[in-house]
């Protein structure tokens, strides 16, 4: 496995210990686990045992009912596949910068995944300071690893294809799986957050759990198989059409880590089809420029995150009449005057996953029947966080800027908008049947 992909996060180097640890968070499966292989094969080199630990923690942010029910379907995979391998998994409930350290008194070394998010990174920073032992951090959910694709923000797919794209061959079969004999299992803890009968009383409850729609790494699977079979040879015509049934149905699961992107490429590129580069466009120029994003820009939920000349023009015209004005309880009930984005709306809240042309919409329409850009920007990630199934994700907070102009061009000036670009209802009449759709989830929320 090449260096880019693995981080020291700590100055401590001697591996001194009973056991080694595996901190899963972000990268939720045992197939094609670039941490899971890393830790295996420290607990090989230096004749440990190897447990995992994920802390279950309903204080995270946006955590509710329906995003906790995906990942606990996730979990109880893994919990099943580890048992497979002899290598034990322990769940503990609690705030993981505080969990972790107090579970590795008595380890080695503590390999742990990578996520993008402030709070992922903060936890990371604070663990590694915590903790007695090394504690090293594996990039599991990209293709390229983030510094190895660039040493800056970029400022748009434009700029950032060409550098990911040459690194692509580097990192896409960067992957070994490690011959594990697991030895004495890690008996130190006992789970305390039972997968089985999970106690999610305290979170919020108003998401409802989507039934048809269950998570994990079979179901991943299940899902790119029935893409590559029926629906790849029509995405690159079909995609933006949310009549057609052609998307993949991966991020979620990718959100979760629940599927290696370099498993998906690999098995895209392999196909065949005339899908290949529009989908890989997809996967991995514009879901890991929303790394790149949110990596280098902290402030990547909010109006500061915007390009100078983005936030300049929506400044000038932040004054500009609104012909309609929503609060946040009309838009998330879907009660707007406009019926296509009204059906948007319900689609998240009822399926947990709005087509992604429509999203493009959706986030265009609250910047207009917002009071100001701020309002709006808020909304949409709340809206966004709460029900999507892959919400609280890089490309999530990365796609609703882009609806305020990040990683965009200035268009031609209008009221509200400014040079930012402008979506309206007409425009989705002609790229598909904008009426049909509408029917269609009306037809889909009437059977809920």
């Amino acid at each position: 496995m090449k260096s880019d992909r693995i981080h020291n996060l700590s100055k401590r180097r001697d591996i001194k210990g009973r056991f080694i640890m595996y901190w899963m968070q972000a990268s939720q499966r045992t197939e094609e686990n670039p941490a899971l292989e890393i830790a295996k094969q420290e607990a090989k080199r230096n004749s440990l045992p190897l447990m995992v630990l994920f802390v279950f923690n309903t204080d995270y942010p946006s955590a509710n009912l329906r995003n906790f029910s995906f990942m606990i379907d996730g979990l109880k995979a893994v919990k099943s596949k580890l048992k497979e391998m002899g290598i034990r998994f322990t769940v503990l409930e609690g705030n993981p910068t505080e969990i972790v350290p107090r579970a590795s008194r008595n380890c080695a070394l503590i390999v742990t995944d990578v996520g993008y998010l402030r709070h992922q990174i903060a936890w990371r920073r604070e663990i590694a300071k915590a903790s007695s032992c090394p504690v090293i951090a594996v990039e599991a959910n990209v293709v390229v690893p983030v510094k190895a694709a660039s040493n800056k923000e970029e400022y748009s797919a434009a700029t950032f294809r060409p550098r990911v794209l040459s690194r692509l061959q580097d990192f896409i079969t960067d992957f070994e799986s490690v011959v594990f004999e697991p030895g004495d299992p890690v008996t130190d803890f006992e789970t305390t957050f039972d997968l089985d009968n999970p106690d999610l009383s305290n979170i919020d409850h108003t998401a409802s759990v989507v039934s048809n729609f269950p998570g994990g790494q079979e179901e991943a699977n299940r899902q790119l198989e029935i893409f590559l079979e029926t629906k790849i040879d029509r995405f690159e015509k079909e995609r933006n059409d949310p009549n057609c049934d052609c998307l993949s149905e991966m991020s979620p699961f990718l959100h979760f880590g629940q599927i290696s992107p370099c498993l998906i490429a690999r098995r895209v590129m392999e196909s065949g089809s005339s899908g290949i580069e529009a989908y890989l466009e997809e996967l991995i120029v514009r879901r890991e420029l929303s790394m790149n994003f949110v990596f280098y820009n902290s402030r990547y939920d909010s109006f500061e995150a915007l390009p100078p000349w983005a936030q300049k023009t929506l400044n000038e015209h932040r004054s500009d009449r609104r012909e309609y004005v929503y609060s946040l309880s009309e838009l998330e009930d879907g009660m707007t005057h406009d019926l296509y984005w009204n059906a948007a709306q319900r689609e998240m809240v009822v399926k947990g996953k709005m087509h992604g042309y429509m999203r493009m919409y959706w986030g265009k329409k609250i910047l207009e029947w917002s009071p100001d850009p701020e309002t709006a920007i808020s909304s949409a990630n709340y809206l966004n966080d709460k029900y999507e199934l892959d919400g609280r994700d890089p490309n999530g907070y990365s796609g609703i800027l882009w609806c305020f102009g990040k990683h965009d061009r200035a268009w031609a000036e209008r009221s509200v908008f400014g040079k930012v670009r402008y979506m309206n209802s007409n425009g989705l009449k002609r790229k598909f049947d904008a009426d049909a759709y509408v029917q269609k989830i009306s037809s889909l929320t009437s059977k809920e």
